[in-house]
């Protein structure tokens, strides 16, 4: 398998051409937007600026984030604020259900902040948005993009038993840079939460690199095979772009020509589903990783 590298582009003061988003438009988004506005639905979609939102409610698929908007890690990528989170809201997963039903969406991507300080890491929570989710929407199919929940077992075997679609885990970055992007979090300890995922039953698993940190090509491809080798059956790499000048800076802007050959690899190493661009983000396409 050849490796030779492709030359990247470092990053300048200004996004490249292929960065640049179109504004969302189209009957479906406005009605979903119409519907957001009127009712005050909280997603990740709006909150997090998607550059994928209109192609994505287009196609019926939303990201909702549960457990506050507060986390307990301070990852050197992330946008979300660190500090003291509130205290659990137990009627969520009604809203969130309720959420799911005014917008019709097909494919709903849940994900969350991570939460150290409850004993059970946020899982109760997150088996019964997934419980109330399905009472209210049958025909609704579920991605479930959770943290590490510290690599504790009987925590990721709440998932499990509500059974979505799709479990995520994101490793985020390559081994070597893990300590600076997720400061709190282990290259190997995510390793082992995918593999335990799909031993342990999990329908389909997935996971998400970002790139343009300072990580080398063979350092993807690595990335890559580890992930195979847990069995990972969906795999996402998109650019990083940074949240403030307070996050990690942008080290260089990966070609599109990059992400077609890290494409054509990951399909090759055997990976279903391979989403990998310079916009991709972790739920892009999210509706397809079912199929």
């Amino acid at each position: 398998m050849s490796t030779d590298t492709i030359e990247h582009v470092q990053a300048p003061k200004g996004k490249p051409k292929w960065l640049r988003v179109k504004l969302p438009t189209g009957k479906k988004y406005t009605q979903l937007r119409g519907l957001v506005d009127k009712y005050d639905l909280h997603t990740i979609c709006t909150s997090g600026s998607c550059p994928n939102m209109g192609e994505c409610w287009g196609e019926g698929t939303a990201t909702f984030m549960i457990l506050g908007n507060i986390c307990t890690r301070s990852c050197g990528f992330c946008g979300v604020m660190t500090g003291r989170p509130e205290q659990v809201d137990w009627e969520e997963p009604e809203k969130v259900a309720r959420s799911i039903k005014i917008m019709s969406i097909k494919h709903a991507v849940i994900t969350s902040v991570d939460r150290d300080d409850l004993k059970d890491m946020g899982s109760i929570m997150w088996a019964e948005t997934i419980k109330a989710i399905r009472r209210m929407n049958p025909n609704t199919t579920l991605e479930t993009l959770i943290p590490d929940f510290q690599g504790i077992n009987k925590h990721l075997d709440r998932i499990i038993a509500v059974s979505p679609e799709v479990i995520s885990h994101n490793m985020e970055t390559v081994k070597r840079l893990t300590r600076e992007v997720r400061i709190q979090a282990k290259y190997e300890r995510s390793l082992e939460v995918l593999r335990y995922l799909k031993q342990a039953g999990a329908k389909r698993t997935k996971s998400g690199i970002m790139l343009g940190l300072g990580e080398k090509e063979e350092e993807v491809l690595t990335t890559l095979e580890d992930l195979r080798g847990a069995e990972v059956d969906v795999v996402t790499l998109g650019q990083y772009l940074q949240p403030s000048k307070k996050h990690l800076p942008v080290k260089e802007f990966i070609l599109p020509e990059q992400f077609d050959k890290y494409r054509e690899i990951g399909l090759k190493m055997g990976f279903r589903h391979v989403e990998s661009g310079a916009l991709v983000r972790s739920s892009y396409k999210a509706h397809k990783h079912i199929e």
